[in-house]
């Protein structure tokens, strides 16, 4: 009777497929998180945008609730694209804040065409790397 080991070729092969497979799955979950982010975003700026001509907010109530909105967006993204019990998820939720506050800043910047001081750019990055990486390492650090 021939004698068969553990393991062998075929299962080498299924470790490097799921391996790919992961890494073609985390780019996938990145751009599912990224794109919730942005989907609560853009539905807090409406229903602020409605609430706004009824309340008549002053401006740093204003400012207050694009933060509060911001904040939340990566909350949501990051719990998307982490999940519980995620590997790497403090990388993965600062990568993501990161992005978002990027593009959020360079499209604010280029449509707005307000020119704010350098550091108020720099602050909102590190909100959204701080924000991100703090709810991966919340989000990671949760019983699957």
């Amino acid at each position: 009777m021939p004698t068969y080991q553990a393991g062998g070729a075929s299962s080498a092969r299924r470790t490097r497929r799921r391996a790919s497979t992961y890494q073609k799955s985390a780019w996938a979950r990145f751009l599912r998180g990224f794109l919730a982010a942005v989907g609560v975003t853009i539905a807090g700026i409406l229903l602020f945008a409605l609430l706004m001509q009824w309340l008549r907010p002053s401006d740093a109530v204003i400012r207050v609730v694009n933060q509060i909105i911001k904040l939340g967006a990566i909350l949501l993204g990051v719990w998307v694209f982490v999940g519980r019990g995620g590997e790497k998820s403090l990388l993965q939720g600062a990568g993501l804040g990161l992005v978002y506050m990027g593009l959020g800043v360079g499209l604010y910047a280029l449509l707005s065409g307000q020119q704010l001081p350098f550091s108020a750019y720099l602050a909102d990055l590190a909100m959204g790397v701080a924000g991100g990486g703090i709810a991966g390492m919340l989000f990671g650090n949760l019983k699957k």
